[in-house]
């Protein structure tokens, strides 16, 4: 009688109780799956558009200390002259590939205090490499205004223009 009353006195779960627990866990977590990606693309995006802001302050230290109003076209010369900070250099970079060339029309400029050659202008754009890294491309020249297409399909050319998807980010 007394080993009765101690499997009577046994608490605990049934596999059913167990295995409804997994599956309600399971089916909250694909409810939430695709708004952890929104959210993880939204922040590559900020993540973009903070590098983009970055770089227009380095070009824009280069160009009034040490490029004679000239700007660099090459990140790894901003980081080695320290203008940018060493991930600046970094691509692809959450979930963005950042691409620093002459800007559309612009000239050589005189050579930098680093002897290095210098252009008028400078074009940067940051286009998401994956579907779920992001859906906007952004670009930003010398005037320092970040653009983004909202297809993601790539960054906004030069000359800029507003259309149905490129439009200016609001400063």
């Amino acid at each position: 009688m007394s080993l009765r009353r101690d499997v009577r006195q046994c608490h605990g779960f049934t596999l059913i109780e167990l295995l409804i627990v997994v599956a309600l866990i399971g089916i909250i977590a694909a409810l939430g799956a695709p708004f952890l990606i929104a959210a993880k693309a939204s922040a590559n995006e900020a993540s973009a558009i903070g590098t983009a802001r970055a770089l227009h302050s380095a070009e824009s230290t280069f160009s009034s200390s040490c490029g004679h109003g000239a700007f660099s076209v090459s990140l790894a010369d901003l980081v080695s002259g320290e203008f940018a900070s060493p991930d600046m250099d970094i691509t692809p970079k959450s979930g963005f590939e950042f691409v620093l060339a002459a800007g559309n029309g612009s000239a050589a400029g005189p050579m930098g205090c680093d002897g290095l050659p210098t252009r008028t202008g400078y074009y940067f754009s940051a286009e998401p490499i994956a579907d779920n890294t992001g859906g906007r491309a952004f670009a930003t020249n010398q005037n320092g205004v970040i653009w983004q297409d909202a297809t993601g399909a790539a960054a906004p050319a030069e000359p800029f223009a507003a259309t149905a998807t490129v439009t200016p980010l609001e400063r």
